[in-house]
C-alpha cells in the first residue's frame, strides 16, 4: 500500500500532517517549531537550545522522571534537537503506543519552566559549551559562521557563549517561549502505521487552547564577508581549515544540483578533494556539503592535517573549487545520484526518517514535497545545472579560516 499523505490545521493554527502507512512495523511523531538561533536576540543568544533542555524539566502536572519514565514505558527513541532554523522534539515507538507518545509530548510542549530548574540547567549548559571548545572543528566552524555571516542572527552559536548563558534569566526566557513557541508556529509530524483522525483530536485536545502570536522571521539573504582569519590554540597539534560560500537556499530549485556539486567535490571518497589530498596524504580530513537555510544557504569545505601542510592544503582546495566545474563529469553526477537516491530510499522506509523529513521540510519550507518528487528533481539535475549553480554562486572568495598549533 502506496504512502498517504494527509494534513489538518487546527483553528489556533498547529499544522498537523501525517506519511500514513499502514504496512509500516512502527509510528513516529515529533513537534517542529520555527525558532532556533537566528530568531534570537544577541543578548540572548543560545536560549532556544537552553529551552529545549528545560523541556524536559517538567510540567505544572508531571514531574521530570515522570516525564522520562512516561516515555521508558512505551519503548519510546525520544530526544529532541536545536538547530538555527528550529527545535524539534520527538518519539518513535510500536504503533500502539502512538497515542500516548503523541500525549506525553503534547504536554512536555508547555514546561514550567521554574526558578529551580533553570539555575540547574545552566550549569549543564555551560559544561556542554566547554566541551565544544575542545573539538577543534567546532571551534573553527562557530568562528567561521560568525564572520561568514558578518554580524548576522544566522552567525549564532546554537549553544550561545559563556557570557550569554551566564548572564541569561529565566524571565526573559519564558517572554521568548511565549513568543516562538506558539500554536501557529507550530508543526506537528507524524509517519508509520497510525489512525490519523484520531491522532488530531488527540493533539487538539491537549493543544487546542494554546495561542497564537503570529512571529515573523527576516529571511531576506543576508550579506556574507568573504573574510580571512586565522586562529591560533594551545591545545590543538594539528591544522584544520574550513571555507565557507553562499549557496542555495531551502525553497532554490537549485539546491539539488547544489548538493550533488558538493559531493562531486568533497564526498567522504571518491571525490575531487579525497583523490587530490586524502589519497596522496597530505591532508587526513577532506570533505565539503551542502547546508540549505531558510533564504539562504552554505556550502563549506573543511580539511584538516599536519600543520606544516597547511599551505599546500590551502593551495589544493583551491585549485580543486576553482576547476570543479571543467572537471566534474556526467558519470560522477550518475554516480552520486544513485548514491543520494538510495540513501533516501532506505531512510523513506523508516518512519522515524520520514516523520523527521515532513517535519523539516513543513516547518524550513511551509510546502509539502513528496520523496518520489523529490528524487525525480534530483535525477533531472544536469551537468549544465552543475555548472551553472558554481557559476552563479562561487566557492572561490568563501570565507576561510584557519586554525593552527599556537
Amino acid at each position: 500500500m502506496p504512502i498517504e499523505f494527509k494534513e489538518r490545521r487546527l483553528p489556533n493554527g498547529i499544522r498537523i500532517a501525517a506519511e500514513i502507512d499502514h504496512d509500516a512495523a512502527t509510528a513516529a511523531a515529533g513537534f517542529f517549531v520555527k525558532t532556533g538561533a537566528r530568531d534570537e536576540a544577541g543578548a540572548l543568544m543560545g536560549v532556544s537550545h537552553y529551552l529545549e533542555h528545560m523541556m524536559f524539566k517538567g510540567t505544572d502536572e508531571l514531574s521530570a522522571d515522570q516525564i522520562n519514565q512516561g516515555f521508558d514505558d512505551l519503548g519510546a527513541r525520544n530526544n529532541a534537537y536545536t538547530s538555527g532554523e528550529m527545535t524539534c522534539f520527538y518519539a518513535h515507538v510500536l504503533p500502539e503506543h502512538i497515542g500516548e507518545a503523541t500525549d506525553l509530548l503534547s504536554k512536555m510542549m508547555r514546561p514550567a519552566l521554574r526558578q529551580d530548574d533553570f539555575d540547574t540547567e545552566k550549569g549543564v549548559i555551560l559544561e556542554e559549551i566547554a566541551m565544544y571548545k575542545d573539538n577543534p572543528f567546532w571551534v573553527l566552524y562557530e568562528q567561521a559562521m560568525e564572520r561568514h555571516y558578518a554580524g548576522h542572527p544566522l552567525g549564532h552559536r546554537v549553544l550561545g557563549t559563556d557570557k550569554t548563558i551566564e548572564a541569561m534569566q529565566r524571565d526573559a526566557m519564558l517572554d521568548y517561549f511565549g513568543e516562538r513557541y506558539s500554536a501557529d508556529n507550530t508543526v506537528v509530524s507524524l509517519a508509520g502505521r497510525l489512525d490519523f483522525d484520531a491522532a488530531c483530536d488527540r493533539i487538539e485536545s491537549l493543544c487546542g487552547r494554546w495561542d497564537a502570536t503570529a512571529p515573523t522571521r527576516d529571511n531576506t539573504p543576508p550579506r556574507t564577508s568573504g573574510d580571512r582569519f586565522e586562529i591560533r590554540e594551545d591545545k590543538v597539534a594539528r591544522a584544520y581549515l574550513i571555507w565557507v560560500a553562499p549557496a542555495p537556499s531551502a525553497t532554490d530549485p537549485r539546491r539539488f544540483a547544489a548538493a550533488l556539486a558538493s559531493q562531486a567535490l568533497g564526498a567522504p571518497d571518491n571525490s575531487r578533494l579525497h583523490w587530490a589530498l586524502i589519497e596522496p596524504g597530505i591532508a587526513e580530513e577532506a570533505q565539503s556539503a551542502f547546508d540549505a537555510h531558510d533564504g539562504c544557504g552554505e556550502l563549506y569545505c573543511y580539511a584538516s592535517g599536519e600543520p606544516a601542510r597547511a599551505g599546500q592544503i590551502v593551495e589544493t582546495v583551491e585549485e580543486e573549487v576553482a576547476a570543479l566545474a571543467s572537471r566534474v563529469r556526467k558519470d560522477d553526477l550518475d554516480r552520486l545520484r544513485s548514491r543520494a537516491v538510495t540513501r533516501a530510499t532506505v531512510s523513506g522506509e523508516r518512519p522515524g526518517d520520514r516523520m523527521q523529513r515532513l517535519g523539516r521540510q513543513l516547518t524550513l519550507t511551509g510546502e509539502y514535497l513528496p520523496l518520489e518528487r523529490e528524487l525525480e528533481m534530483l535525477d533531472s539535475v544536469t551537468l549544465d545545472d552543475v555548472r551553472a549553480v558554481l557559476d552563479e554562486f562561487p566557492i572561490a572568495g568563501a570565507t576561510r579560516g584557519v586554525l593552527l598549533p599556537a
